[in-house]
């Protein structure tokens, strides 16, 4: 549903005054300013004070509050769970009970003057594909229309972003290609990851010349990545939902400044060793975990000790092993929280073979026949096949 003048519902506690607007001044009091009682678009406060009067209906009406997301609201109605997130002036919500899902648009429609768009379709980009028992999320319209943006609708697909035996160094002496146009190449297919997670390693590694890019770096494998529109993620109905963590890194595989990767990004770390830049790749795949533990107790699921996935034995005794010695005394303190959390048994770190590490595909290029069995692990296939 979508809130209708949604910055005129809210109400402002603080006192603000606004000039006159032009054509509606009192000619008895031309010097003097008004005092808001309700918000007003262009106003700063507007969209906190809409926020503050949806949030204060919907917990009257018995909604809890996100713990990590604050715009995200559920309620539990004799078993059945009610999900609704907000947008601004957009709201999407679901029910496992479709009577209550009816029953709320009513509610809402009662209190504000809301446009019921229906089954949710399209959202941000996002293109939702939903048939019984199976929903598809793809950017099929936001990919092709890149295509035709930079007229690469004549470019030859291929398999994988990106050879196994490529690797990219600075060209000193290389074409250069405009800096508008590549930074705008880049900085599009972002969006797509959220959708795509298989390109995110390339769209990153692309994202490291902008500074200088020429026509013998990536500038042709941001080309390539594109030519794969229709594949989305895949939800389909009564999967079982199990939380795994996977962490790897590629130590001193980018040629160009030796950083370490992980989350398809460099970050800035000294490290000596391989097991040293898994410790703190799985330290960072930590955080994220206990996040989305917090963010499932919102939905009523609660995990408990959930398998982190490492293909690094020694890697994996750091994190188990108190005792600070001569080779990790130089790692900073806050990476090694990732030691408390396993003596909590908030997480367990586990060891992986390396032909089975899912995260590879966010940190290396692979071969076809890896990158494509990773890719379907993740649940992304070609939604034109359903």
């Amino acid at each position: 549903m979508d809130v209708k003048s949604v910055f005129l519902n809210g109400y402002i506690n603080e006192l603000v005054y606004v000039d006159q607007p032009l054509g509606f001044e009192d000619p008895r009091k031309p010097n003097h300013v008004y005092r808001l009682n309700k918000a007003l678009y262009g106003l700063k406060l507007a969209p906190r004070a809409w926020y503050e009067r949806l949030r204060d209906f919907l917990i009257m009406q018995g909604f809890k509050i996100g713990k990590v997301d604050m715009t995200l609201f559920t309620k539990d109605i004799n078993g059945d769970l009610f999900i609704c997130q907000i947008y601004v002036d957009d709201i999407i919500f679901s029910c496992t009970n479709e009577k209550l899902s009816h029953e709320f648009g009513y509610m809402m429609s009662r209190e504000f003057k809301m446009a019921m768009i229906g089954k949710l379709n399209f959202f941000l980009g996002f293109q939702i594909k939903q048939v019984k028992g199976e929903i598809f999320i793809h950017k099929e319209k936001h990919c092709r229309d890149l295509l035709k943006k930079f007229k690469m609708g004549d470019c030859k697909p291929i398999s994988t972003p990106m050879s196994t035996n490529e690797h990219l160094d600075i060209d000193v002496d290389g074409k250069p290609v405009d800096q508008s146009t590549y930074r705008s190449m880049i900085g599009l297919p972002l969006y797509l990851t959220a959708s795509r997670p298989d390109i995110m390693f390339i769209v990153c590694l692309c994202a490291r010349f902008q500074a200088a890019p020429k026509e013998s770096q990536p500038y042709g494998h941001e080309k390539d990545t594109l030519h794969t529109p229709s594949i989305g993620l895949w939800y389909p109905e009564g999967a079982k939902l199990e939380l795994l963590g996977y962490s790897d890194s590629d130590f001193a595989g980018y040629r160009v400044d030796r950083k370490i990767s992980w989350s398809s990004k460099k970050q800035n770390c000294v490290v000596l060793s391989t097991a040293e830049a898994e410790y703190i790749a799985a330290g960072a795949c930590c955080a994220q975990i206990i996040y989305m533990k917090q963010s499932l107790l919102d939905f009523g699921v609660v995990c408990g000790s959930v398998p982190l996935l490492c293909d690094n034995e020694s890697g994996a005794k750091i994190a188990k092993n108190p005792v600070q010695h001569s080779r990790t005394k130089h790692i900073d303190i806050h990476h090694h929280f990732l030691r408390d959390h396993e003596a909590k048994a908030d997480i367990t770190i586990t060891g992986v073979r390396s032909e089975e590490q899912l995260a590879d595909i966010f940190t290396k290029p692979l071969g076809e026949e890896t990158f494509c069995r990773l890719r379907s692990e993740l649940n992304m296939l070609d939604w034109s096949n359903f």
